[in-house]
């Protein structure tokens, strides 16, 4: 429970951008992932008490001031229609409903929400996933909640606002943001009925090798990936069926390579996972789909012999030295002539309580 003082002086929340390691994007056809936090990159979402709601514009993402017609036209051409209003507005409504549908009373006092954010937008970090994550946590404990919903249901929440606004993704992102650190997901067809939620397992993030970073500064439109490729599978496409049933396996065998600190068999997993996305089932995503700067940042990371994925949809890339050292200068060097950012990822701590914890292991 957040202290009173704390309240009445306001809240401040963070959530941090998510790297999928393994099994994306199987979370969107019943599969499984493994995911973590990195601590660089995060979204803060602030919320004092007020006389009135207000859901205050950013000063740079919700920009509704330009020197001209020109510049307002090159603004959405680079960066869309996009700001984190509609998500902070979203986010309250889906909360708001899922106390009404549960019998959550909620006090009858106002407050201002705002945000801030350094994740790389497009980049398939899930920035936006993490704006609403922190605004609900300001939400749960600006209304003293947290303990009436539960931590496996909180992903769902923050994925039924994406969708309020037309926004296609799956719950990993969303349960990697939540929890916080690293997290092994199963979201089987029989738990998610059963449960309504799938299976999350936190894991110690010291099981991880180094890991780099990789991304451009010209990212995709990473909200475009899944489109026709659900449609086929819904509809019972075999291959479409196959392949994710692959890439899903892809986790499990990764959660075991992880314990086993075997990351020989780590850096075949991250490149099995591309290939399965990319090149070997291009009729799945074809390459208008994948982006050519997205494929040329794998390109070049394998070019020095590292393996490399995606971290999400496209726009940026987890990358693994298996010969340690020397190998990242390499890495360093290529990106660098390719035009590419690269930085060795440091890996963010669980953001759960230790009764939350607690509360998983009873569950």
């Amino acid at each position: 429970m957040a202290a009173a003082t704390e309240v009445e002086m306001g809240l401040e929340r963070c959530a941090y951008a998510r790297v999928g390691l393994l099994g994306n994007p199987s979370d969107v056809y019943n599969g499984k992932a493994l995911s973590f936090t990195i601590a660089d990159f995060s979204a803060t979402v602030r919320l004092r008490p007020s006389p009135e709601l207000l859901i205050q514009p950013h000063p740079h993402h919700d920009l509704v001031a330009f020197p001209s017609l020109p510049h307002l036209v090159s603004r959405l051409q680079s960066e869309g229609y996009y700001g984190g209003v509609r998500l902070l507005m979203a986010i309250c409504k889906v909360f708001y409903n899922h106390c009404i549908q549960n019998n959550i009373s909620l006090k009858a006092e106002n407050f201002t929400l705002s945000y801030d954010t350094n994740i790389p937008r497009q980049a398939g970090l899930s920035g936006s996933s993490a704006i609403v994550c922190a605004a609900l946590n300001c939400l749960l404990d600006f209304y003293d909640v947290r303990h009436l919903i539960k931590v496996e249901l909180r992903p769902n929440l923050i994925l039924d606002a994406e969708k309020e606004l037309g926004i296609v993704a799956g719950l990993q992102d969303r349960v990697a943001q939540v929890y916080g650190g690293l997290v092994y997901m199963d979201f089987s067809k029989e738990q998610m009925d059963k449960l309504g939620h799938g299976i999350y397992r936190p894991l110690d993030v010291n099981l991880l090798p180094p890991l780099y970073l990789i991304y451009a500064e010209n990212p995709s439109d990473s909200g475009k990936v899944h489109s026709t490729v659900r449609q086929r599978w819904l509809n019972g496409d075999e291959f479409i069926i196959s392949c994710m049933k692959e890439v899903a396996q892809l986790a499990l065998d990764g959660h075991r390579a992880l314990l086993q600190k075997d990351y020989t068999q780590l850096a075949r997993l991250m490149n099995r996972n591309f290939d399965l996305r990319s090149c070997d089932c291009r009729e799945m995503f074809g390459d208008d789909v994948l982006g050519s700067v997205n494929i040329k940042m794998v390109e070049v990371a394998r070019s020095v012999g590292v393996s490399s994925k995606f971290t999400g949809s496209g726009g940026a890339v987890v990358a693994l030295c298996p010969d340690g050292e020397a190998q990242a200068e390499l890495l360093h060097k290529a990106c660098q002539e390719a035009g590419f950012v690269v930085q060795q990822i440091k890996v963010a701590p669980s953001v759960l309580s230790d009764e939350e914890l607690t509360s998983l292991s009873i569950c």
